[in-house]
């Protein structure tokens, strides 16, 4: 006798084999023993979890004799009549299946209803199943429609979907509908347990677990894997073989991988994610190891009762659950989901995964202890001096000569003379040219002959340039000639603190400056104002104004305290000295330098000089920002 597989061997018989789908083996249970019966039914589900065999079952218990030939409808059919052996064995008359796949026309069903004038041969109920019924086409619907309404009494309807949203409302609003859920894990891996056992096959727990998990939730693929692991491992089943064949991520890998997340060791991430591309390990398996890995140590901390003490892969959980804190281990979940669906945006799915690892490493806090690191890698570069700005100007004149030089303070020298040539073109910005055409490129004006003039005749001798604006401006244009911040066009904002440097500040901004702070904790430490620090016991006592309520957390305080190893004592109020306001004051003192530089330089006003209708056009001017402290 040939080899039958294990999912057709051991597919269910009745009711009570069926695994997993309680809620709907106690409504079709308790309509067949109430004589309740529907005259059609839809069940929904993934693959392989029971449709076709709640449907074979369904038919047996409404055709169902009993071994004495005179039993009625029951909800625990024999199994040994003639109308349950024939239906086990597909040869029922009047047990009809048909797949909506490759029959899905209007022909085919027409054909189909055709017969169902006629009462059944040898059973009592004709039962008509239709596999993937979404299939069929909009005609098809349409003509089995009435009959699906009022069927003979004698017929009944099953009907299977893997996809109920592309079946017709219409369809639906006649049909009992049954919903058969993905089985968990647990049930999958006791019911391959017992099918082994029956089958004399030894395994070891690990390898069934990893079974019951690769087949996610459908019964059917994890008694197909399991066939397939019998012949991987001739005759037995073991864990590193099962993960062999599945080419799954091993545990040790992901483990490790959390390890050196917890102690912020970049090169131990790097490591990692080196020793995975060696082996040649999916990197979209070991993210989602990953976030399973995360699941499981949540779990162990909001509910730690919840895991299974047999299983020996839950201490190394709970180790590793107290490592982390809540919040960043379901940023680290989060993170791993995410990233999974990035892979194939990356340019390869190594390159992909290290960053996703980089990316949770960034987020851990600022105080955890790494291992050995680079030093430049913890610390912020020294502050540079302050440079003097260089300002690239707006061009109002042909495109500049190859060998232009940058606008820089100081004397500017005389251009070289040329009888025929355009003027001589402003500097060139120190940023790359963009490719969008400038007002320049548009306007062209014809090159403009001049005579050589002498170094000390550069100076404007034009009218004085003074607040009011130039004949050639329009009322509306005015201000954005000028350089206060106010006429560039820039919405003012409601509310803004104005900044008052004080001792404490730049204190705070020295103490801040050595830290490496990323996230919320960096946010925090910018917008705080530093009113006092005392020693306490041999320790930092900072005294700090926040005014977001949201900073003032108490967890993100911690964060703080564990990067500074110090105690802060948080007040509410507007701070009016934070690195925050710093930073921004910095950064307008700069743009008005720049704007001060490029309106007042002898160049522009010899180019508004020469072209009535040329102007600074606002936003166009940007100083060259420094590193500072």
């Amino acid at each position: 006798m040939s080899y039958q597989v294990l999912a057709r061997k051991y597919r269910p018989q009745s009711f009570e084999q069926l695994v997993g789908q309680e809620h709907v083996v106690q409504a079709l249970a308790n309509a067949l023993t109430q004589g309740r019966l529907h005259h059609a039914y839809l069940f929904t589900g993934t693959r392989g979890v029971g449709k076709t065999t709640v449907s074979r079952i369904l038919a047996k218990s409404l055709n169902c004799t009993g071994p004495d030939g005179t039993s009625g409808i029951t909800a625990q059919p024999c199994g040994v009549c003639a109308a349950c052996r024939d239906i086990d064995a597909g040869r029922f008359v009047d047990y009809v299946e048909l797949d909506a796949a490759s029959n899905r026309g209007v022909e085919e069903i027409s054909q189909l209803l055709d017969q169902a004038v006629y009462k059944p041969v040898v059973g009592r109920f004709k039962v008509y199943m239709i596999d993937e019924v979404h299939m069929l086409s909009n005609t098809a619907f349409n003509a089995m429609l009435k009959t699906l309404e009022e069927p003979p009494e004698y017929l009944k309807f099953v009907l299977a979907t893997t996809d109920p949203q592309k079946v017709p409302v219409t369809v639906l609003s006649r049909c009992l509908q049954f919903n058969l859920r993905p089985m968990a894990a647990a049930d999958v891996q006791m019911h391959l347990g017992n099918v082994l056992g029956a089958e004399s096959v030894p395994a070891e727990p690990g390898a069934l677990r990893l079974l019951s998990r690769a087949a996610r939730g459908s019964m059917r693929d994890a008694l197909s894997l399991t066939d397939q692991a019998i012949a991987f491992g001739a005759g037995s089943l073991t864990e590193a073989g099962v993960r062999q064949m599945l080419g799954s991520v091993d545990r040790g890998h992901v483990v490790a991988i959390v390890d050196a997340l917890a102690a912020a060791s970049g090169e131990a991430v790097v490591a990692q994610a080196d020793a995975l591309r060696g082996a040649g390990l999916s990197a979209a398996g070991t993210l989602e190891d990953l976030a399973t890995l995360f699941q499981q140590m949540a779990l162990a901390l909001a509910a730690p009762t919840a895991l299974d003490d047999s299983d020996n892969e839950t201490a190394e959980i709970r180790r590793l659950a107290t490592a982390l804190p809540a919040d960043e281990i379901q940023l680290m979940y989060s993170m791993a989901l995410h990233g999974r669906a990035e892979l194939h945006l990356a340019p390869d799915e190594y390159a992909g995964l290290l960053m996703v690892l980089l990316r949770m490493l960034a987020f851990r806090p600022a105080g955890t202890q790494p291992k050995p690191v680079k030093a430049a890698a913890l610390v912020r570069p020294p502050a540079v001096a302050k440079a003097v700005v260089a300002v690239p100007l707006p061009k109002f004149m042909p495109p500049p000569a190859p060998a232009a030089a940058p606008v820089v303070a100081g004397p500017v020298p005389a251009p070289v003379p040329q009888a025929t040539a355009p003027a001589p073109a402003v500097a060139a910005p120190l940023e790359a040219e963009s490719a969008t055409p400038r007002l320049s490129d548009r306007l062209r004006p014809r090159p403009v002959e001049r005579e050589a003039v002498a170094e000390d005749d550069m100076a404007f001798d034009g009218p004085p340039i003074d607040d009011a604006p130039p004949p050639w401006m329009d009322a509306d244009d005015a201000p954005a000639a000028t350089a206060a911040p106010a006429a560039r066009g820039e919405p003012e904002p409601s509310r803004r603190a104005v900044l008052r440097e004080t001792p404490e500040g730049a204190r705070w901004v020295e103490r801040i400056a050595a830290l490496n702070l990323p996230g919320m904790t960096g946010e925090l430490a910018r917008q705080a104002q530093a009113l006092a620090c005392d020693i306490v016991d041999g320790r930092e006592v900072w005294k700090l104004r926040i005014e977001r309520e949201s900073l003032r957390a108490p967890a993100l305080v911690a964060k703080l305290e564990a990067a500074m190893n110090a105690r802060l004592d948080i007040e509410a109020g507007v701070a009016e000295d934070s690195i925050a306001l710093r930073t921004v004051a910095r950064a307008e003192a700069q743009q008005r330098a720049a704007e001060d530089l490029a309106a007042n330089h002898p160049m522009t006003r010899t180019l508004l000089s020469q072209f009535p209708s040329a102007r600074i056009l606002p936003g166009s001017v940007q100083p060259v920002l420094t590193p500072s402290n």
